[in-house]
């Protein structure tokens, strides 16, 4: 009873650990679940069960993500990362700081990534591991771990805008953007969008008309994203393109 309490209080991380180097809520679940029946069939106790589960869904998670490559490269559509939609969180400053680490944008971020690359960055930048905490829990070396880490911020921040927009106004602006989006309403869209912004879309997001990714000005009213249609797991979103 007691391995299983210590397995309920880290759920929350060891759950928001898989996430974030899945991108996918149900494969995570299914991690968090695979670690629970190995550390409850472990023989031995280990010292913290903290830094041994934090190890054990790390490379259960890396496993998974390897094979889910091969399958998302072989996927009819624009693969996107399961939105999270209920927060694993009691505690609304680790809510806070879940929120800002799991949006689609850096989500869609950490898909530059190798498997083990974004397992050294989430462990290390989201949740402040130690390179020395990294390396026994990746069974890599320290020095490889630094590398590794090295070249995962080299591809976020080459993803990532050059100027950050205030809060408060991306907040404003997306409003608008989804008001307008929910309504239909085109004339308002138009203003909001650029002339280059595309329309992408999950193949479980695509509009019944089969017009692939389209060009916003001319194209995309006419095969307009209908949220009522949408099967559940589907996802979208829109770019600009250069």
């Amino acid at each position: 009873m007691r391995r299983a309490g210590e397995f309920e209080d880290l759920r929350p991380l060891l759950f928001s650990i898989a996430y974030r180097i899945l991108g996918s809520v149900s494969e995570a679940e299914d991690a968090v679940q695979e670690t629970w029946l190995r550390y409850e069939a472990c023989p031995t106790r280990p010292d913290s069960a903290k830094a041994f589960l934090s190890a054990m869904v790390s490379g259960i998670a890396i496993d998974v993500l390897r094979s889910a490559r091969v399958r998302r490269e072989e996927y009819a559509g624009q693969w996107f990362p399961e939105p999270l939609l209920v927060d694993p969180y009691e505690d609304p400053e680790r809510s806070a700081e879940l929120a800002d680490t799991v949006s689609m944008a850096a989500l869609l971020l950490l898909e530059r990534l190798s498997p083990l690359e974004r397992a050294v960055f989430v462990l290390r930048e989201v949740f402040g591991f130690s390179f020395g905490e990294v390396a026994a829990a990746l069974g890599r070396s320290e020095a490889a771990c630094r590398q590794l880490a090295v070249r995962a911020r080299r591809h976020m921040d080459a993803g990532r805008s050059r100027f950050e927009a205030d809060r408060r106004e991306r907040e404003e602006l997306a409003g608008r953007f989804f008001d307008a989006f929910r309504e239909g309403d085109v004339g308002r869209l138009r203003e909001l969008l650029a002339p280059t912004c595309r329309w992408s879309a999950t193949a479980a997001a695509r509009p019944r008309y089969g017009v692939p990714a389209s060009s916003a000005p001319e194209t995309w009213p006419g095969c307009w994203p209908r949220s009522s249609r949408r099967s559940s797991g589907s996802a979208a979103s829109w770019s600009r393109t250069r």
